[in-house]
Parts: C-alpha cells; structure tokens; sequence
C-alpha cells in the first residue's frame, strides 16, 4: 500500500501512455495518488482524472512561478472547485525565487491569499519552496498556517527547518531525491523526521529517483522512495509504506 502524495499526471508528457504508466503503478502497490494542478490546464487535467479513476485525488491551487497571471477570477474558480469530494488540499503555492518570472511581493501576495482560502474553506495546503525557506516559514507563521497544517512538498531544506514545519502541524514529503547518492540533506532529513510526520512522492514528471534519475519519473518509483526511507530508517519496507498512507489518509480526510 503506497501513497504518492504528489504526482503531476495531468502533465503532457503522459498524454501517450498514461493508462500504462497508472497500470504499472497499480502493479506496484500504489494504491491512491493525488494530483496536482496548479494553473488552469492543469487544474482543469487534475479534475478530470480524479473523476475517472477512483483512486486519485486532486490537489489545486496556483503556482508562485505563475503568481503574476492569476486573477481574482481564478481564486473564485479554485474555492468553487473545493466542495468537489475528491478535491483534498489547496496547492501547489508556496514562494519560488530560483525563476524570475513573477516579482517576489506580487509571489507573496497570492501565497497569502491562497493561505486564507484554505482556511476558509477547511483544507490542507501543499507548500512549493525553492530558494524562499526564510520567507515560507515567516508567512506560514504570519498566516497562521498551522490552522490548517499541510505538506512541505518535496522538502529540500535541513533537519532543522523540516522540524519547525513538523512544529507548524506540517508533514515533510519526500521525493525521488532522497535516493540521490549525494543528497545528504534529504537522508538526514528522513533519519530525523518522525515517521508520523513523513509522506511519501514522486513529483513525476520531475526528479525520478535513482536508477532513474534524469529519465521521466513515474508514481510506480514512489515504491523507491519508500525503500530507501525504511533503509535509512532502519525500518521494514511495509512499516514505511504504511505508515506514510495511513499519515497521507488522516491528512487528507480520506478513508
């Protein structure tokens, strides 16, 4: 039983082969995914497969990447997408400064706005953070994140911070990096981090695992982030498999 907290299926890369490549993850053991939107196509990709396959979730929300085209029109179109039942959590947002694309306070701005939907309308959020660990960390405290708690999705950042997100009701999710022979903060983050504060992700089509690495990732390799938790953690393959499921399960409400 594997749960791939954060997969990007709705990506174009799938459009010849999606049907083998959910198989395959099914052949696996992955038992839910959810995917995440984070501009309109993709959003709109993200609904459609959560309603035809029973197992995957939606995540949606706006990218900090995109911060400068959202509009107010969109965050009514995300909250009205909310009360879908298989809608679980609001994201991806988050603070990304490696892109210039968007300037950083318009970043911030829609950060906060999507921090104060979630909580209005009672959902967990997934955290994006590339080079803006200072500044997340400060909003989420700012916002009162903690309300509503969430992931810090694919979590590159030390022991120490990933514990002050636990603090701030988060879970630390990780991904295909975790495996990579040089990522020491990944492995110290997983030996630090309780298991009940884990979860598990591919963030496919991106940053599949190693022997993979550099290829397209898919859900089906999320099997090789769990194994190489259990092996740092010096726990059975099955104890980290559940555990993250039954964590990814309480946080997003499902049963």
């Amino acid at each position: 039983m594997l749960f791939d907290t954060h997969a990007h299926l709705n990506d174009t890369q799938y459009n010849e082969d999606l049907e083998e490549v959910i198989g395959r993850a099914e052949r696996e053991g992955v038992t839910h995914m959810v995917v995440v939107g984070f501009d309109r196509p993709t959003i709109e990709r993200a609904m459609q497969l959560a309603e035809t396959y029973d197992f995957i979730y939606a995540c949606v929300g706006w990218h900090p990447v995109d911060a400068i085209d959202m509009t107010e029109e969109d965050l009514v179109w995300i909250e009205e997408l909310t009360a879908h039942p298989k809608v679980v959590a609001i994201g991806e947002m988050g603070l990304d400064y490696h892109w210039d694309k968007s300037p950083k306070d318009i970043q911030k701005e829609v950060f906060r706005k999507q921090i104060r939907l979630a909580k209005k309308v009672k959902l967990p959020i997934v955290i994006h953070n590339r080079e803006a660990t200072a500044d997340i960390v400060g909003i989420l405290k700012e916002e009162g994140a903690e309300e509503v708690g969430g992931i810090m999705h694919c979590f590159s950042g030390s022991p120490e911070v990933a514990m002050e997100c636990v603090k701030m009701n988060f879970y630390i999710s990780l991904g295909g990096p975790v495996t990579f022979k040089n990522a020491k903060k990944p492995k110290e983050v997983a030996a630090e981090v309780p298991l009940e504060k884990l979860l598990i992700e591919t963030d496919c089509p991106y940053l599949a695992p190693h022997p993979y690495r550099g290829k397209r990732n898919e859900p089906s390799y999320v099997k090789l982030v769990a194994e190489q938790i259990a092996e740092i953690k010096g726990l059975t393959f099955e104890e980290v498999a559940e555990a993250t499921t039954r964590n990814a399960k309480k946080l997003f409400a499902i049963k």
